[in-house]
């Protein structure tokens, strides 16, 4: 059932940046989509980006690279984007809080919104090599002054956190299988759905990162 909310958000709040990635079934694939954290105890505002099928219409991988399905954001609440991926859908869910600077964040938002604000009024099409969830997020972290060179783990986006980890960009205080097995947040993430402080639960096993050094 559709439920629209109108929210405000202050960006001199943005505090961080988190990483999610959902498997549909094992492998070097997966979905990935990020929330940006408040220090005012706003909710984190989580955006996705997805292809958009049409009512009755599946997603086809050789249909997506033409133009079969358009690119869409979805700017909602964890409860929602997380726990129907953790829940009705199936998937194995992990989160990763990135190793970022409250301004490092914000400039992301800011890339997020002024390319939310361009596909209102041109709309594009999903690509799912060129114009896809992970590829995108990316791009706009180098847009906002995070440099790093292409991986092929951006395409293998179910390998992305070993990238970003060896990047230094992820908790390095444990062994990267270990820090895996305690992102892993999709049992909690079902029992929560219901809970007022969902994104408070997600977070609460979670290995504490590091301190940005710059």
């Amino acid at each position: 059932t559709p439920r629209y909310e109108t929210r405000e958000f202050q960006l001199s709040h943005v505090s961080g940046l988190d990483l999610f990635i959902s498997y549909w079934w094992p492998g070097p694939v997966a979905h990935t989509f990020v929330s940006f954290d408040f220090d005012d105890g706003t909710p984190p505002l989580c955006i996705s980006i997805e292809c958009r099928p049409e009512v009755g219409e599946g997603f086809s991988p050789i249909g997506s690279m033409f133009k079969q399905f358009e690119l869409i954001y979805v700017a909602g609440e964890e409860r929602d984007l997380v726990g129907s991926r953790a829940g009705p859908r199936g998937e194995q869910v992990y989160l990763y809080p990135v190793h970022t600077t409250p301004e490092g964040a914000r400039r992301m938002l800011r890339v997020y919104l002024d390319r939310i604000n361009e596909l209102a009024d041109r709309p594009e099409f999903y690509h799912l090599l060129s114009n896809n969830c992970s590829v995108n997020i990316f791009r706009y972290s180098r847009a906002a002054g995070k440099g790093g060179g292409f991986s092929v783990r951006e395409l293998l986006n179910g390998w992305i956190d070993g990238y970003l980890y060896e990047s230094g960009l992820l908790d390095r205080s444990h062994p990267l299988s270990e820090l895996r097995r305690q992102s892993r947040i999709t049992d909690v993430a079902k029992a929560a759905v219901d809970e007022p402080d969902f994104s408070r639960q997600i977070r609460a096993a979670l290995p504490q990162p590091r301190k940005p050094e710059h």
